[in-house]
């Protein structure tokens, strides 16, 4: 028997489907895909993860206020391509925010927490992804079992990056007017070495 052809979505159908659904997902090649971890049945991320997650937001929270830059949750999509959509951890965009829009439209930065879990092919991929948006300045990648972050930017066509590890190391963001230090985005995180 041969199998049914799923149609594809756009991202506005996403958009109304999205809201119907209590998981949050992304949109890859017009599929679906929820944000769900497969394995334990479980959504939302670790304590460890949203702290750190937490600590980033706030950060750059702080620094951005009067900017017309403004950090944004992962309730906020960010299109890759015609019929993707990613959530960031966080994300930093430029946009007027609307009641009736649910993508970022001027991105400047994403922010990804990696935990030892969802390292790996899937990543790659959507780095990728990330790196062929036009308006994306930087993508930073923040380690949750040690004390490392990875910045990846945009120079001109091509793209660049920097690692950062321990919490004296301050990561430049100059082209949307802020730094992290690694010890904010650390604070009140410990790890079993003692960090």
């Amino acid at each position: 028997m041969a199998g049914t052809a799923t149609k594809l979505m756009t991202v506005e159908e996403f958009f109304v489907w999205q809201q119907a659904q209590d998981d949050r997902y992304e949109l890859v090649d017009g599929v679906p895909v929820c944000l769900r971890d497969p394995l334990t049945l479980m959504t939302g991320a670790s304590s460890l993860h949203d702290r750190i997650t937490g600590n980033v937001l706030a950060s750059l929270h702080g620094q951005l206020r009067g900017s017309p830059c403004w950090p944004a949750t992962a309730d906020l999509a960010l299109r890759t391509k015609i019929r993707s959509l990613r959530r960031a951890d966080v994300l930093v965009t430029r946009d007027e925010p609307r009641p009736d829009i649910y993508e970022a439209l001027e991105p400047k930065m994403v922010v990804e927490v990696l935990s030892p879990s969802n390292k790996g092919m899937p990543w790659q991929r959507k780095i990728e992804e990330y790196r062929q948006h036009g308006k994306l300045r930087y993508l930073l990648l923040i380690a949750s079992d040690a004390e490392q972050a990875t910045l990846i930017r945009r120079e001109g066509p091509t793209w660049t990056h920097d690692d950062f590890d321990g919490r004296e190391a301050v990561i430049p963001l100059p082209d949307i007017e802020c730094r992290l230090t690694m010890a904010d985005v650390y604070v009140g995180v410990r790890f079993s070495d003692g960090g």
